[in-house]
């Protein structure tokens, strides 16, 4: 069993900033890539940023320069730092994580959280 537990949204003015926390734990064997991603109401879920084990990083256009994601391999956790939020960055943000575990050394599945809201007033 792979949980993905979120922590850190909540309601923010345009222009300040919130940290995003996600922590993956169970039975893992290895963490491939991890990521965020977001769900605002009446649009599809899309990817806001992604990191690998090696620390090579990707970004949606909208939030290049304002967002920073970071992780721990030996912690498995991975961080959102968001900065110069708009009231468009509100949404539900989910951690997601590519991962093989003990029982399945040889197979990469992909978890995900169970979202936290981000809701930035303008």
């Amino acid at each position: 069993q792979v949980q993905l537990v979120e922590s850190g949204g909540g309601l923010v003015q345009a222009g300040g900033s919130l940290r995003l926390s996600c922590a993956a734990s169970g039975s893992i064997r290895s963490i491939f890539a991890m990521g965020w991603y977001r769900q605002a109401p009446g649009k599809q879920r899309e990817l806001v940023a992604d990191i690998t084990s090696g620390g090579t990083t990707s970004y949606a256009d909208s939030v290049k320069g304002r967002f920073t994601i970071s992780r721990d391999n030996a912690k498995n956790t991975v961080s959102l730092q968001m900065n110069s939020l708009k009231s468009e960055d509100t949404a539900v943000y989910y951690c997601s994580a590519a991962l093989s575990t003990a029982q399945a050394i040889n197979v990469i599945v992909h978890y995900w959280g169970q979202g936290t809201q981000v809701t930035v007033s303008s």
